[in-house]
């Protein structure tokens, strides 16, 4: 079964390596599916710890060690059950969100616009006391971008970006002099995911529904940088995950979620997520453009 999804919007001409076509800038005239089966990579637990190597910048190599393997899983649209969605809950909230945001390639322009709108959105959805950002990261889904814009690409495998010791190991990164008096209260890293110019046609984000994630699902690993070794989840297969994605983001709409939450009285504290390859995407796909944005948020 599909659902008619019928939305007017505002079409441009964009220029790629397959030519120049009309993209709507909204959500395409389409029937999206209620659910798609598709390919998701995790982690095998072998008992020895992973290592993920990003290399200095201008290195877009990266060196991985484990074991993955391919599930077919389905993946709900989320679309028609956006509002039921809770940060606190299921560790996501997808929403509208307009930016005045005119070129994301643009590093000044990111921090001194994009910035601000995002640590107002947090605030706005957490419900924190304080919003700090300390990374972002631009993907591109064609290789050759990627290689001209020193970008990064889509990551195929299902993960979550930081564990029980990496979260607060980052508050002591990012604000060594305040750390210790900001870990006595709560503290989580939620990030924002957005496309950054022509809605996803390809390798969108899947996030997976908090409560369906288990303790044994978790497999730490090494996240080794040239200033820094720090710590991430990688997954293990778990047929009871419960995958969402929201086709065709445009780039006035946020997937909110959350990676880390000091708080254990059974909110959602980790939301795996991984990219993945749609299997309805159409054959003429635009490339993935995207933007993540990771921050500390403090709660009084």
């Amino acid at each position: 079964m599909t659902l008619s999804r019928v939305i007017s919007g505002k079409f441009d001409n964009i220029q790629d390596s397959k030519g120049i076509r009309a993209v709507d800038q909204t959500v395409a005239s389409t029937d999206l599916p209620e659910s798609i089966i598709a390919p998701l990579t995790y982690s095998v637990d072998t008992g020895e710890k992973p290592v993920n190597e990003t290399m200095e910048k201008g290195n877009l190599d990266r060196k991985y060690t484990g074991v993955f393997e391919t599930h077919d899983m389905t993946v709900i649209n989320g679309r028609p059950f956006r509002d039921t969605y809770s940060l606190e809950t299921h560790g996501f909230e997808f929403v509208d969100h307009h930016t005045k945001m005119k070129s994301f390639y643009d590093e000044e322009e990111v921090r001194n616009v994009y910035y601000k709108e995002a640590e107002q959105l947090i605030k706005d959805v957490s419900g924190a006391a304080r919003v700090v950002i300390f990374d972002h990261t631009v993907r591109h889904g064609n290789q050759d971008d990627r290689e001209k814009k020193l970008l990064r690409e889509p990551v195929h495998r299902v993960h979550n970006d930081y564990t029980e010791w990496s979260g607060p190991q980052r508050v002591r990164d990012i604000l060594p002099d305040e750390a210790e008096e900001l870990l006595k209260k709560r503290v989580a890293v939620i990030q924002i995911w957005r496309a950054i110019n022509t809605p996803i046609e390809s390798d969108p984000l899947a996030i997976c529904e908090a409560a369906s994630l288990a303790p044994a699902d978790l497999i730490a690993s090494e996240r080794r940088y040239p200033d820094r070794v720090g710590e991430t989840y990688q997954i293990s297969h778990n047929p009871d995950h419960k995958w969402i994605y929201f086709p065709r983001m445009t780039r006035d709409e946020a997937l909110v979620f959350k990676v880390y939450d000091s708080m254990k009285d059974g909110r959602a504290r980790f939301t795996a997520h991984t990219s993945f390859p749609d299997p309805t995407s159409p054959a003429d796909a635009l490339p993935r453009e995207s933007i993540e944005i990771r921050t500390l948020a403090f709660f009084d």
